[in-house]
């Protein structure tokens, strides 16, 4: 129940990409309304909103998606109301937005000051994070504490808590400067970082942990605070609607729409691996090239998304057409002498014949699952049937019902397959033992590998 407004000329980017376009957009000018009626009455909630890959940005079918676009979205479906989002390119213009009186809700991936509590109606908290300073792995010094920090070359976005944490910094330890950039998000500057454009920054956790993978050789320098919360910001005087707000955010549904958030956008990004995601982002420009079209296609044979089958491979080969494992699988996508044969693949080490059945098994795979499981979970058991079999994913789906989890659910598979290898288990099941902690290993890595990997198919 959702319908979209965006400010004149602002380009939608996902990702990585999120807010990268030139700043040739109008500014939106709004004038403050004689009244604006509460969304109780109208049925539609006005929120202003950021592009980026922790708040609101487009996916490659041009779906909207992002952490905070899954909360709105599950709020308003929860007390019938329609969405209208405005779409802006800073903090400064959210905020700005909000003053204007245009607007019932920002969502923007805010943090919540006393400063800002002045100016506004503090609205429920979803996701804490700490501030820190980020430079380029190969920056030397690297500013390790803050008396390292004056001298520092540090820009951060206009208008974000960034500008005050470093304020309050240099009251300790005087001589810290920045500069403070209208023009450029978070996001854009930490990408400014990566290419040595700029010295050093200073993002949210989240932000940094979703970066990291599209640029390696970010590194963190040092945490600046302790955690602090990110959430929603209302007008003063939004009161009935800030309570209803925040009864929302500490409710059951509440509860289930911030966990879901949270697993789709970033429990599975595991330890940062400096090594294996530069090697990735290398050949995402030496490899990928050469079989991008036969990804493509297979999509469009099988449904299942190119860039999806992009990373499946990138876990399985490294896009090498002739990899080989101890076991005897082969090919770009490793397949089985036998899963060969029953796709009629007679050359696996032909890339767009193993490609093309890579495809075919994993959306076998995918046809085979319950239609009632939900996505992207269905897409996670199907690599996970993939990784492991579909005779020892099904054990794990029935265990899981002894066990009272969902089987339906991803998350709670996450539990319930590592017990394959578990001697108080296994026995009891039909296919016996198994290395049930791999697939949950394997899916979360293709989902890390996904994430870089998509720009390369927009």
């Amino acid at each position: 129940m959702s319908r979209w407004k965006f400010a004149p000329g602002i380009l939608i980017l996902p990702l990585v990409f999120a807010g990268c376009s030139e700043n040739n957009s109008q500014q939106t000018t709004t004038q403050p309304t004689a009244e604006l009626k509460p969304p109780s009455e109208t049925g539609t909630l006005k929120v202003a909103t950021r592009n980026g890959s922790t708040t609101y940005y487009l996916d490659r079918h041009e779906n909207p998606v992002g952490p905070e676009h899954a909360l709105i979205s599950a709020y308003a479906e929860q007390r019938g109301w329609e969405v209208e989002w405005t779409m802006l390119e800073s903090t400064s213009e959210v905020l700005a937005a909000l003053e204007s009186g245009n607007t019932h809700l920002a969502a923007a991936g805010l943090t919540h000051l006393a400063s800002r509590d002045e100016r506004f109606a503090r609205g429920p908290a979803h996701t804490e994070i700490t501030e820190q300073l980020v430079c380029h792995r190969d920056a030397r010094p690297m500013p390790r504490k803050p008396e390292d920090i004056p001298g520092t070359d540090i820009v951060v976005t206009a208008g974000s808590s960034y500008a005050e944490t470093l304020n309050k910094l240099n009251e300790q330890h005087p001589g810290i400067g920045f500069r403070e950039d209208a023009d450029r998000t978070t996001e854009v500057i930490l990408s400014d970082v990566a290419e040595q454009d700029v010295g050093c920054t200073v993002a949210d956790s989240n932000i940094v942990q979703v970066m990291r993978r599209h640029f390696p050789h970010l590194e963190v320098a040092m945490t600046l605070t302790e955690g602090r919360n990110l959430g929603w910001y209302l007008p003063m005087g939004s009161e009935d609607l800030g309570s209803d707000a925040h009864e929302w955010m500490n409710s059951v549904d509440g509860d289930e729409a911030i966990g879901l958030m949270e697993n789709r956008y970033y429990s599975y990004i595991g330890d940062f691996d400096f090594v294996d995601l530069r090697a990735l982002n290398r050949r995402i420009e030496d490899r990928l090239p050469e079989f991008i079209d036969e990804f493509r296609e297979a999509e469009a044979k099988t449904g299942m998304p190119a860039d999806l089958l992009a990373a499946l491979s990138y876990q399985e080969s490294h896009w090498d057409p002739a990899a080989k494992s101890p076991t005897g699988v082969r090919g770009i996508m490793m397949l089985t002498r036998r899963t060969a044969e029953s796709l009629g693949v007679t050359n696996r080490l032909d890339p767009e014949a193993a490609i093309d059945g890579g495809a075919r098994y994993l959306a076998d795979r995918h046809r085979r699952l319950p239609e009632t499981i939900p996505e992207p979970d269905r897409t996670f058991l199907a690599l996970a049937s993939y990784n492991i079999g579909r005779g020892h994913l099904l054990d794990a789906r029935a265990l899981a019902r002894t066990l009272n989890k969902n089987p339906d659910s991803w998350q709670e598979m996450t539990e319930v397959l590592p017990l394959k290898a578990d001697k108080r288990y296994y026995p009891s099941t039909r296919y016996g033992y198994a290395r049930g902690y791999e697939p949950v290993h394997y899916v979360q890595r293709i989902r890390n590998y996904r994430d870089v990997i998509r720009s390369a198919f927009e």
